[in-house]
């Protein structure tokens, strides 16, 4: 459905102009709600959460929870008034209670440890209670698959992975690394830090509830976007190309009977994947090399596999002989022809040839 523009006219007269895909929403100022509403016969579900300074965990979960058949047009209500909460439907991130079974996500009570599992063990936030009992579903409608499919059930734990678990860690204060030392620079470009600026300023003279209402849709808005981003960019370039390497890595003995170099068929983001599809399909010995063509000008590259997706370091680099030479010295010294370059690193190198790049990774392997 088509977004839409709705003006509706609140108890002080003011006329408020705002949109929301796929529903509309209007304020109300007597207990700071935030009202959905659909074309419907039937009431519209309500979901609470509270009101005053906002977190991206409950603004991400607000919208994900309006994203499911059972809350789709649903009425987000903003209050901690207790007995209002107990009337709702569904509750995030305030009350007290996580249980599933009457819809309450909250984490803030003492003794709460719940996590995602399937290897994860990041504690959740209102997002993440959101996302555990609704990805799965959210995911299917988003790509038009069954729930059942295993496309959705591998999106289900990349875009926890690359999305929703940075939300859990940075509300339930959990560093990214065990570290006693403080941060060389400061990051305030997280999706977290930009909801946070979307609270209303100290020093703004309008504080009211309304204000603070408009400024909550701003945050879901801005989240849900991210994350709906999110969820197609792991259906349309994550999950295929995981597909390719896949393949790649199940017929790497056709291209070296070492299994530890493989052909990279098609240009695709691959380096992620290496390590998590590794462990999957039990790869042993590991990969440590990967041949694929440069497009830019149809040269062959080969490329050291890191120790880690987030070090430089390789498992086995080129030669370190052969590090920082070019053209006819470095086919001399390699006794490679078509030689092009080897960073200095040792991470990369080139050649004019499949061929000759087969035989850059053989010859490192045995270095």
């Amino acid at each position: 459905m088509a977004a839409s523009l709705l003006f509706l006219r609140s108890r002080n007269s003011l006329i408020l102009p705002f949109s929301l895909m796929p529903n509309f929403i209007a304020f109300n100022p007597t207990i700071s709600r935030l009202i959905f509403s659909t074309a419907s016969a039937s009431p519209p579900k309500r979901v609470g959460t509270h009101n005053g300074t906002f977190h991206c965990d409950e603004a991400l979960g607000c919208f994900m929870i309006g994203l499911t058949s059972k809350f789709h047009g649903a009425q987000i209500i903003r209050t901690r008034n207790l007995q209002v909460l107990d009337t709702l439907d569904a509750v995030l991130d305030v009350g007290g209670v996580y249980d599933p079974r009457t819809e309450r996500f909250d984490h803030h009570q003492k003794g709460f440890d719940e996590i995602l599992g399937n290897g994860f063990t990041t504690e959740l936030s209102s997002a993440g209670l959101v996302y555990k009992h609704y990805g799965i579903e959210i995911i299917a409608k988003a790509i038009q698959l069954d729930e059942g499919h295993p496309d959705v059930h591998c999106l289900f734990s990349a875009v926890y992975r690359n999305f929703v678990e940075a939300v859990d860690a940075i509300d339930n204060g959990i560093n990214q690394y065990e570290t006693n030392q403080p941060p060389r620079y400061v990051n305030n470009t997280t999706l977290s830090s930009r909801i946070s600026r979307l609270n209303l300023n100290w020093y703004e003279a309008d504080q009211s509830p309304e204000k603070e209402d408009q400024a909550f849709q701003h945050a879901m808005n801005l989240a849900g976007s991210e994350f709906m981003d999110c969820i197609h960019f792991h259906a349309k370039s994550w999950l295929p190309a995981r597909s390719v390497v896949m393949e790649c890595l199940a017929t790497r003995k056709n291209i070296d009977s070492s299994g530890e170099i493989m052909l990279l068929t098609m240009s695709c983001p691959w380096k992620l994947h290496i390590f998590e599809l590794e462990v999957e399909m039990k790869i042993d010995p590991v990969l440590k090399y990967v041949i694929y063509q440069d497009e830019r000008n149809n040269k062959w590259r080969v490329q050291a596999v890191a120790v880690s997706p987030d070090k430089f370091e390789s498992r086995k680099a080129l030669p370190s002989h052969w590090r920082g030479l070019t053209d006819d010295h470095l086919s001399q010294v390699a006794g490679i022809s078509g030689c092009v370059f080897v960073h200095s690193s040792g991470f990369i190198g080139g050649n004019k040839t499949y061929e000759g790049a087969l035989a850059m990774a053989r010859a490192s392997l045995l270095a």
